[in-house]
């Protein structure tokens, strides 16, 4: 290709490209649960624009084009939810879903204080599962959403800078 991908800070006219490659993402979970009315699929700009004004929204580029996008937010008690990581199918198994969760972890510690994070799952991801658990992330719940899906959480304790290869799951 002969380009490289950056990360950075999603703005909001990023919106409908977002959505797009959300859409194009989430149509095989929800083939897997038998649902086509998930959040995912059924997200308006206007709602990811007001994710965006409360929260951090990376989008990985390729050129002009978004090929990924991740979101999170930090709550008071310093839980930060990761959400939403995706990336472009024909760019997938190449390490920017990693690039993309290392660097929401990165921005959302430099920005609040930050104990630990949480992400969700299908049971069905075993990809996403392996990333997450490659990453450090430990299952920490499951959730019976419906007859056909299941939701695992998973966590993983941050350790504070000063101290690398120091990375801790949560048990």
């Amino acid at each position: 290709m002969g380009m490289s991908v950056t990360i950075d800070r999603a703005a909001e006219q990023d919106a409908e490209q977002i959505l797009k490659l959300q859409y194009l993402c989430y149509q095989a979970e929800a083939e897997l649960a038998g649902d086509y009315q998930i959040d995912a699929l059924t997200q308006t700009a206007d709602d990811l624009r007001a994710e965006m004004r409360a929260g951090l929204v990376l989008v990985a580029r390729l050129g002009t084009e978004i090929v990924g996008s991740v979101r999170g937010t930090v709550d008071a008690d310093g839980t930060a939810s990761i959400g939403r990581l995706i990336v472009h199918p024909r760019m997938q198994r190449h390490g920017l879903g990693g690039r993309l969760l290392d660097r929401i972890e990165q921005r959302l510690a430099a920005e609040a204080d930050t104990a630990r994070y949480r992400l969700h799952s299908g049971q069905r991801g075993e990809g996403n599962l392996r990333l997450y658990r490659r990453l450090g992330y430990a299952p920490v719940a499951t959730e019976h959403v419906s007859r056909h899906l299941k939701v695992i959480t998973l966590e993983k304790i941050r350790v504070p800078q000063g101290r690398p290869g120091e990375l801790a799951a949560s048990a």
